[in-house]
């Protein structure tokens, strides 16, 4: 029994086809009919309570077995028609409901029904549904950036992103899906004409030349007949066409279709007494029907003028509770200023620095003052959160204040006390992404996006829904800020990783891995040490959230007396699995790599002193490198994927560091920081020879 009720809906569909060759007895018919039409009347229901579209995604699949179903009986009670003239009884009723003795008027009255499913509902739905297709496909790109902006801003964590990505994707399904479904719903509509044609013709032609009825008798109770079919058949067809066009227009819903006629009708008093007051006034010119129009002008006026003294006193109340919840606190009366400072003590505040800080103009404090609904030091803490899930670093509090200094709409981030990063927004705007190919122009104010640079715009919230359909990533002004904020702590976290932090991670350490701290740390690898080598990989957005096997590989790799660079270099081999998550996408790693000539240019340019090892390259070979990395970077422009380029483990810190400082956004690797599994293509080579213009000379 369980396995049947596992495969009810494939049986049905296999029983539906079966009705296309299987006749069907009367009573059989006359209950399947009833079936159709609440089948219908729950699936407009349905429809019309959902908030959005994908909480019925079933919907697609579901036309097409309906269509099935229905096409499926019209077949069965065409075959009754044709046979005998009788289909039961409930399509002989309706037949009869519908002419109410007059032929003519049922004729007419079933073709309205179906020309208003056919050009009205259907065709309408179908124009719908093809571009909600189109628009949502070509939005997904910037939805996909609005997720990583969320995720790399720490307001959402992987999971979320991830549930996030997958709706996107249902979304673009269902909508591809739902354009090629109201094809369905055209040909259904198209086919019951068919069929009623049939009915009618093919059974006055049986009823006249095999049963030699005559031809008024036979007009009289095919027309009933086939009337009454057409009429079951078109009533669930049109529910359902009704449907389809529900659900492809539920794009910006906020609740179910009740509550939004409702609550958007509600919020237009003003519209309710004007047009009541407009049909009083048509109620006094001569010859129009007095009564209705005062009838309904007054019901309007009265229900107009109900809803705006409900709203008046709405906004009364929340007026009074916001000025009794901002009215200040009795406090004690401050002591002046040069009192405070005569406290010696209290002048070695100002000498403290902090470690990260953010600025910001009058216009931005209702952003991060919290009784005022500001939301933004909540969402600091949930990237924060996120970060050292993602990096295992816990970074400092950020402390936040305005200043005078600045204008009203611009912020500044300070790193230490120093300004690493300055922005602007407009907190009355969205801010909109421009993408690579727009589907139209959005008039907007031009400007960069902060964190990554991208041209932008600043539009009013009356543009957003337009700027979307056009392919924009539309990011509210809190998200822009935080997402400057976060991008500029994570480009500045290892400067944040100081002595203090190092020891706290140890003793975090100590509770999983006692044994391992206890003969590490500081005996081997002291405190300072272990910071350098954290802060290397930090700098380089290498994870260091494995702080036992970094620990381990550094006391292997110090007792064989190697420096610190090269134990940085074995350490981030150990992380090899690490780093290849964090570049590898789908399995493929798309690189640039050296020639082994180039290779052997720079290894001849390592140079030791007192310090250490470091890069003495010649201004040409520099250049020669830069210019070709210039080149090949351009590839890396339509991928999702960071740059990286792909070098042997001898010279992969050394050349790191020199390229950082042309191209901060690119990442060196060597091959023994990729794990095997990884498919490694090669998108552009650096050699080793020289311009053109060079190689002819000589003798």
């Amino acid at each position: 029994m369980r396995r049947i009720l596992n495969n009810i809906i494939a049986l049905f569909v296999v029983v539906v086809v079966l009705f296309l060759v299987i006749p069907l007895p009367e009573f059989l018919l006359d209950f399947l009919l009833i079936v159709n039409i609440g089948l219908a009347i729950m699936i407009l229901m349905i429809t019309m309570n959902i908030t959005e579209a994908l909480e019925f995604s079933i919907f697609p699949s579901l036309l097409l077995i309906t269509t099935l179903f229905r096409l499926g009986l019209n077949v069965s009670s065409t075959r009754l028609i044709l046979r005998s003239g009788y289909a039961g009884q409930v399509i002989q009723n309706f037949g009869e409901l519908i002419t109410g003795g007059n032929i003519v008027i049922g004729v007419v009255i079933f073709l309205i029904i179906v020309l208003v499913q056919f050009i009205v509902i259907t065709k309408g739905a179908e124009r719908v549904a093809e571009v909600a297709a189109r628009f949502t496909l070509d939005a997904m790109p910037g939805k996909q950036m609005a997720i990583d902006a969320d995720l790399s801003s720490g307001l959402i964590d992987e999971q979320q992103a991830r549930v996030r990505r997958a709706k996107i994707q249902k979304e673009a399904d269902f909508y591809g899906a739902m354009d090629g479904a109201t094809k369905i719903v055209k040909g259904d509509a198209i086919m019951s004409l068919i069929i009623t044609m049939i009915n009618f013709i093919g059974g006055v032609i049986i009823e006249i030349f095999m049963n030699h009825g005559q031809f008024a008798s036979a007009l009289t109770r095919y027309s009933i007949v086939t009337i009454g079919d057409g009429l079951v058949s078109q009533l669930p067809a049109l529910m359902i066409s009704t449907a389809t066009g529900m659900i492809v227009t539920r794009s910006v819903s906020e609740g179910s279709l009740n509550m939004d006629v409702l609550g958007q009708f509600k919020a237009q008093p003003r519209a309710m007494m004007t047009t009541g007051v407009i049909l009083v006034f048509l109620a006094a010119i001569p010859r129009t029907p007095t009564i209705p129009l005062i009838a309904g002008g007054g019901v309007l006026l009265a229900a107009g003028f109900y809803i705006s003294r409900q709203m008046e006193r709405q906004q009364t109340e929340e007026a009074a509770a916001a000025e009794a919840a901002a009215a200040p606190p009795p406090e004690e009366a401050a002591p002046s200023e040069s009192d405070y400072y005569k406290d010696i003590n209290n002048v070695y505040s100002l000498l403290a620095v902090e470690p990260v800080e953010m600025e910001f103009g009058y216009s931005l404090i209702p952003m991060v003052d919290e009784s005022h609904g500001g939301k933004l030091i909540s969402r600091i803490v949930i990237f924060r959160r996120q970060y050292a899930q993602d990096m295992g670093f816990v970074f400092p509090s950020i402390r936040l204040h305005d200043s005078s200094a600045l204008g009203t709409n611009q912020y500044v981030i300070r790193i230490k006390g120093e300004e690493v990063a300055r922005g602007e927004i407009l907190v009355d705007y969205y801010l909109a992404l421009e993408p690579p190919n727009p589907l139209g122009e959005i008039d907007g104010i031009e400007t960069i996006e902060p964190a990554y640079g991208i041209p932008s715009r600043w539009i009013l919230p009356e543009n957003k829904e337009m700027a979307e359909i056009y392919g924009y990533n539309v990011i509210d002004p809190m998200t822009v800020m935080l997402t400057h904020l976060s991008e500029t702590v994570k480009k500045h976290a290892f400067e944040l990783l100081n002595r203090a932090e190092t020891i706290q991670l140890v003793e975090n350490l100590k509770r999983t891995a006692p044994e391992l701290v206890e003969e590490a740390v500081p005996n081997v690898v002291s405190y300072a040490t272990l910071e350098k080598i954290l802060r290397n990989l930090l700098q380089e957005g290498v994870p260091i959230k494995d702080l036992a096997t970094i620990l381990e590989t550094a006391v292997d790799s110090i007792a064989q007396g190697r420096d610190i660079d090269m134990t940085v270099e074995q350490v981030r081999g150990a992380l090899a699995r690490t780093i290849t998550r964090r570049f590898c996408e789908d399995g493929q790693l798309r690189v640039v790599t050296l020639d082994a000539e180039m290779e052997k240019r720079i290894i001849s340019s390592l140079t030791r002193n007192e310090q250490g090892i470091y890069l003495a390259m010649g201004p040409d070979l520099m250049q020669q490198i830069v210019s070709q990395l210039a080149e090949h970077l351009k590839k890396f422009s339509d991928l999702s994927q960071t740059p990286v380029i792909l070098v042997s483990q001898v010279i992969r810190g050394y050349f790191s560091k020199m390229i950082t400082q042309f191209y901060p956004n690119v990442y060196v690797l060597s091959f023994n920081e990729i794990t095997s599994s990884v498919q490694i293509q090669a998108l552009g080579n650096i050699t080793a020879e020289a311009p053109a213009g060079r190689r002819a000379v000589g003798t």
